[in-house]
């Protein structure tokens, strides 16, 4: 196997200090000397340590959060979708216990895998799926990411799958995976459009996305609610696609992808005159702004997994989604 190194920053070897600036490639070629572009090489995102020691500190990062209800003790560990929903959490949490979290039980990962990419530049990124002593007997997908090697590394991504749902991925003689390019055209949805594809989807239907929990059942759970008489409901879909926000994609072993990305959803409820709005939770209550008379709009941030195939309809496997503020009317 060969050896684990991470990505350097642009160097030049100390042998070639005293060449003349003006010395051409060729003569520079020729003496041996050599310009190392350290976000041109294609390298293990992190190491099989990294990756492990990345997911304790998140892990107990998490904790001290949670216990505190203190979004501030685990910021630097978390950021793009998981990050807005956990800091909402915590948020409503702290609201409602300001002397910290009463139900608190450290949650526990164990026989974590790690799947690591090699590639070019960043953001580095690796993938853990592990077991949890939460959320039944699914599997944690937590995606791990940094813009540099001075930043710690973050958990962007959040997905829980059940067991056996989890593909295989294609890796290279040292086990190292593949990172499946934004605006790949070789499965049936470029990762960088799979966002945009899903809330198109979820407003208008179509073939694109096969029939499952994420995509037809929560289609129709919806038109129900929709048609509550006495209480219109109204649903808006967003992508998000930028920045932390931004898709990142693994190739597996049958040619397809396993795509993680990021959506906004927006659920306005208007009572009939002469009703009202049923009263929400306390949690809701903790991130609403204005009174509610006659509306209430909640903003939810879902973070998505899917096996994008070469061919044929996108599954959605797993799906994490929380409310992240509210508007009274």
């Amino acid at each position: 196997m060969s050896q684990d190194r991470g990505p350097r920053r642009p160097r030049r070897l100390e042998k070639c200090a005293l060449i003349s600036a003006s010395a051409t490639a060729l003569s520079l070629a020729a003496s041996g000397c050599v310009v190392v572009h350290g976000e041109r090489e294609v390298l293990p995102s992190a190491t099989r340590a990294e990756a492990a020691k990345a997911l304790e500190q998140f892990t107990a990062a998490y904790n001290k959060a949670d216990k505190a209800y203190d979004a501030s003790l685990d910021a630097d560990r978390t950021t793009g979708a998981l990050a807005a929903i956990d800091s909402a959490r915590l948020k409503a949490g702290a609201a409602n216990h300001p002397d910290g979290n009463p139900a608190h039980t450290p949650l526990e990962l164990t026989d974590a895998r790690f799947t690591v990419p090699k590639k070019a530049g960043w953001p580095r990124w690796f993938v853990a799926d592990a077991k949890a002593n939460k959320g039944g007997n699914a599997r944690w997908l937590l995606v791990f990411t940094r813009n540099g090697m001075a930043e710690p590394w973050e958990a962007a991504y959040l997905t829980l799958v059940a067991p056996g749902k989890v593909p295989e991925f294609k890796t290279d003689r040292d086990g190292w995976a593949e990172a499946v390019p934004a605006n790949s055209a070789d499965v049936s949805v470029p990762p960088a459009s799979l966002s945009k594809g899903y809330t198109t989807y979820l407003q208008d239907g179509g073939k694109a996305f096969a029939d499952g929990t994420h995509t037809s059942a929560w289609r129709a759970a919806r038109a129900k609610r929709s048609a509550r008489p006495g209480l219109a409901t109204q649903y808006i879909d967003e992508p998000l696609t930028n920045g932390d926000y931004a898709p990142l994609a693994l190739r597996t072993a049958d040619g397809g992808a396993l795509v993680f990305f990021s959506t906004r959803h927006f659920e306005k409820q208007t009572a009939a005159r002469g009703a009202s709005v049923p009263t929400p939770n306390k949690d809701v209550l903790a991130l609403t702004e204005g009174e509610i008379k006659q509306s209430l709009t909640m903003e939810f941030v879902s973070n998505e997994v899917a096996l994008d195939p070469a061919d044929g309809p996108v599954s959605v496997l797993g799906r994490v989604q929380g409310l992240t503020s509210a508007k009274g009317e």
